[in-house]
């Protein structure tokens, strides 16, 4: 494979809302420009960039894919990213590493939540944008009414570069603004389009149109805006200069039209994105940070310097292992080299090379600034690890993932798979940063979270598909909190004598109440050596061995603070393990006299829906103890946002399913925590006294 130096490459990311035909895109960009012989579909299940099992069959994109071509002497990286919230994290993930982005809209369904979010992905890393108006051959697809939709949601400088010839089912072509000739597609796929002139009846429109390009674009430059004040036209040399320096400014945003799964806006996309989208080159200086001094610092993007690349992503293959995908941001990289994992501080042996054509990987002797690679079987390496040369080291930004919002406890149907789970779902987190998995202190049980059900569920099938794993889910447990409201003391004297050596130790201990988010802080208030300091580490341990497991509810008890005041040792009976029960019983007397109280995630919820439904969707939310925040519009469609505690969430994907005809969707997140009411906790303290019964006359 050609290697291609900084000048002469773009990476982007194809990014919005799931089911906006981001794949078929990619797949048609792929095809024209001749990188693969033919042209996969999504329903086929042949797409380059959808290969992993399970997104075959749902035909839905579930992790980004890299993907590479080359049009006009320049190397482009593709990265196809998910649209759907589930999944959505890894598209941010994925914008980390690309300059400009290809924000697809569906032409039917016109702006929607995830499109918003993933403007908001390509705004953070201050990449380039092109709108591209997508699945334009559909019934009541309108690229005037999604145009506005995107100059009203987004910016007034999203400009149509192109109109679309003919509508709905009879679209097959642009007219190009710039060139001001027009483009049409056979109805056979194969994506050979004919060049010609304007069709009569869109001479107008399209003279209407460019003018309002030009002055655009005219807007952007102070030297064009006097040739065009003079002339009241630029030329096209013009025209394309100015569109390239106000595209990487992000001043403006050029409107695309295309119809992916049929084949057509490919070539004209592809064209643009080498002429107007930023290389590398024109990106820099990158910044990040001496690991050693912590001030900052920062690379300019070239060959001569000391070598530095950020991990953006990893795929746990069960065959070649981990296999670490990274962009380079300054020097070279060859296979034996030794970079430092700034991040972990460990030394790295790099092995052959690849440029990934998404699951294929095709070998390249290095890898040169602003370029795209992936390596496999990095000892230490993980999702968001800067490698850089030893003597020069530097630490980009990682990109920080979204807080699980759900758990689910799983067990092996098989119970030979028992021990394997643990290493299985270490490789399937290391792919999936927002996936967690641990086991609960009280219950002992194994709990995968996500971001949704259909996040676990998708986890759950790699696991049985890609390792052979087959774990059942149970009904997910909602991670609750104990906390007090007031201050209070307490002392407790733990005295035990058998026929050898006794044990001994007395503890006082207050506690007071910390801020939302406080965490837990101890300290000891002792003097004149009534305890001696040797003995407060143990007291903290059996304290915290009562916070893991909870004092009224069984769940972990947080915000709150733990002073020693007094206490009392013996010469000969005191020892750590007599310190470590006195800290944990006093605790549990100290807790039960505060006020103690159990609190419970609230979610910030988002609701997308047709207006219709807004009354259903409204009733349904107050019914779950929701609070609605605000209300917003997208045409025929209400946004909605709400507080909502997460035990009222559980069940909410098939109720929203039903209510809208699949026509809605919504995401959340972790926004606070909050008391529970109090004939909800009356419920959680009994059964938590339950369970706890029945341990007890099993054991």
């Amino acid at each position: 494979m050609k290697v291609y130096e900084s000048e002469d490459i773009r990476n982007l990311g194809v990014i919005g809302h799931g089911d906006t035909g981001k794949t078929s895109l990619v797949s048609s960009l792929l095809f024209c420009s001749g990188a693969v012989n033919r042209f996969g579909k999504v329903d086929d299940g042949t797409t380059v960039t959808d290969f992993d099992e399970e997104e075959i069959a749902r035909k839905t994109t579930i992790s980004s894919a890299l993907c590479h071509l080359e049009w006009d002497k320049k190397k482009f990286n593709i990265l196809d990213t998910p649209g759907y919230a589930n999944f959505i994290a890894d598209a941010r993930a994925a914008m980390r590493v690309c300059d400009g982005a290809l924000l697809l809209v569906h032409a039917v369904s016109g702006v929607q939540v995830q499109t918003e979010k993933t403007w908001r992905y390509a705004d953070e890393n201050s990449a380039s944008v092109m709108f591209v108006i997508n699945v334009l051959d559909r019934e009541r697809a309108s690229f005037e009414r999604t145009l506005s939709q995107i100059q009203e949601r987004f910016s007034r400088a999203a400009i149509p570069v192109q109109l679309p010839i003919g509508s709905e089912h009879d679209f097959k072509g642009v007219v190009d603004l710039v060139a001001m000739r027009a483009w049409t597609w056979p109805a056979d796929e194969s994506g050979k389009p004919v060049e010609g002139d304007i069709p009569a009846d869109l001479a107008d429109e399209a003279a209407a149109a460019r003018q309002t390009m030009v002055e655009a674009i005219a807007e952007t430059d102070d030297a064009l805006m006097e040739i065009f004040f003079e002339k009241s036209e630029l030329t096209r040399e013009q025209i394309e200069t100015g569109l390239h320096k106000a595209i990487v400014a992000r001043r403006l945003f050029p409107v695309f039209c295309a119809a992916g799964a049929r084949n057509i806006g490919a070539q004209p996309i592809l064209n643009a994105i080498g002429a107007y989208f930023p290389s590398p080159a024109e990106r820099g200086p990158y910044k990040g940070k001496n690991p050693v001094s912590g001030t900052e610092t920062q690379r300019e993007g070239k060959p001569i310097e000391p070598a530095s690349a950020f991990v953006f992503k990893t795929i746990a293959d069960p065959y070649a292992g981990r296999i670490s995908l990274f962009r380079v941001y300054s020097g070279v990289f060859k296979q034996d080299m030794s970079p430092l994992n700034v991040t972990r501080g460990s030394t790295e042996r790099l092995g052959p090379l690849t440029l990934m054509q998404g699951k294929t990987p095709v070998p390249v002797p290095e890898i040169r600034p602003g370029d795209i690679g992936a390596v496999a079987k990095l000892k230490d390496t993980r999702t968001g690890d800067t490698l850089s040369d030893k003597d020069h080291p530097i630490a980009y930004e990682p990109v920080h993932f979204p807080t699980p919002a759900i758990s689910f406890a799983i067990e092996p149907k098989t119970k030979g798979d028992e021990e394997k789970i643990s290493s299985v779902l270490q490789r399937l987190c290391e792919e999936d940063p927002v996936l967690k998995f641990g086991r609960d202190p009280m219950t002992h049980e194994l709990l995968l979270s996500g971001t949704g059900l259909e996040h676990v569920k998708v986890a759950v099938d790699r696991m049985k598909k890609k390792f052979g794993v087959d774990v059942s889910l149970k009904q997910p447990k909602v991670p609750y909190r104990e906390t007090i409201r007031a201050k209070s003391e307490s002392m407790y004297r733990h005295k035990k004598q058998t026929g050898g050596a006794g044990q001994f130790a007395e503890v006082h201990l207050r506690v007071e109440p910390l801020p939302r988010g406080g965490g837990f802080e101890f300290s000891s208030e002792v003097f004149g050596g009534s305890i001696s300091r040797n003995f407060w580490p143990s007291i903290e341990k059996g304290i915290r061995s009562v916070m893991e497991r909870g004092v009224i509810a069984g769940h972990p008890v947080v915000d709150l603070k733990a002073v020693i005041t007094d206490g009392k040792e013996h010469p000969v009976d005191s020892k750590d393990i007599a310190f470590q029960v006195a800290g944990r019983e006093v605790f549990k007397l100290a807790v039960a006299q505060a006020r103690p109280v159990v609190l419970e995630p609230v979610m910030a919820v988002e609701v997308s829906a047709p207006e219709e439904c807004f009354g259903d969707i409204m009733g349904d939310l107050s019914s779950r103890r929701g609070k609605v925040q605000g209300m917003d519009s997208e045409g025929t469609t209400q946004i909605i946002k709400a507080l909502v505690p997460l035990a009222e969430m559980l069940e909410y994907a098939p109720t929203l399913k039903s209510m809208t005809s699949d026509r809605g969707s919504f995401t959340m997140e972790v926004d606070h925590y909050s008391e529970v009411p109090a004939q909800i906790q009356e419920k959680l303290v009994a059964a938590a006294k339950a369970a706890m019964t029945h341990t007890a006359e099993e054991e």
